[in-house]
């Protein structure tokens, strides 16, 4: 692959890892897999990582049937070229949020019931701390999609303690934006899932994400100025009383 394109990835998930304190020396990380491209750059990067730093700590790829009939095999060979063991989970989520609950807004209630049963899995395991493969623009898009759609100024952190579990989710790609996993996938011949989920791509998110686009046509920078005002936000400009 292209070695200025490895380094600028290294750097970034240094950089985020240096600010956050995201990974420590004996952690024991399940890293959320769906299979898809931010999820296989995820693991990937993950591993180089850990192969190009001082830090010692493990790796287990979890991944959870949600009941699509996803085919999951370039996913479970990949795992184990890197010596790992993909834990598989079913659930019964794809018929609680179509058929049970038929819900209008499905990927808020799905992307809920991942979270819940991936972090019970992960202390399961005796994990420490679950890694998920949030990239800059979901970053971007979970704020505009608050601002837009519930008037509030709300964004996931790098890092969250779960006081209810006892684990840490952290989130390694918060730097890098998803065009650059893209390439990093394409060219390092991973091989994402095809997702059979019926809401795939036609949710808010995709709306916001094209507007985002748009936008960026004529703000090229735009991902990473949104990205400094969150991280640099003026608490005095809040009207918080």
């Amino acid at each position: 692959m292209s070695q200025r394109l490895n380094k600028l990835l290294f750097s970034r998930m240094r950089d985020v890892n240096l600010r956050y304190g995201l990974i420590s020396d004996g952690d024991r990380i399940a890293v959320g897999m769906s299979g898809g491209k931010d999820s296989m750059a995820l693991l990937s990067l993950l591993l180089r990582f850990r192969r190009y730093t001082p830090l010692q700590f493990t790796l287990t790829p979890v991944c959870l049937d949600l009941g699509f009939g996803n085919d999951i095999s370039e996913l479970m060979d990949y795992c184990r070229q890197q010596s790992l063991e993909l834990i598989v989970h079913p659930t019964d989520i794809a018929e609680i949020v179509f058929e049970l609950r038929q819900e209008q807004n499905p990927c808020a209630l799905c992307a809920h019931l991942r979270r819940g049963a991936l972090n019970r899995i992960a202390k399961e395991l005796s994990c420490n701390k679950v890694a998920l493969g949030h990239h800059l623009d979901d970053v971007v898009n979970t704020w505009l999609l608050s601002l837009l759609y519930e008037g509030q100024f709300h964004v996931f952190r790098p890092k969250t303690w779960l006081d209810r579990r006892e684990i840490t989710v952290i989130r390694p790609l918060v730097y890098i934006e998803e065009e650059l996993l893209k390439r990093y996938v394409e060219e390092e011949g991973l091989k994402p899932v095809i997702n059979r989920c019926p809401a795939d791509g036609g949710s808010k998110r995709a709306e916001v994400s094209a507007l985002l686009e748009q936008l960026a046509s004529s703000y090229p920078d735009i991902r990473h100025r949104i990205l400094s005002a969150i991280e640099h936000a003026d608490h005095n400009s809040f009207w918080i009383s």
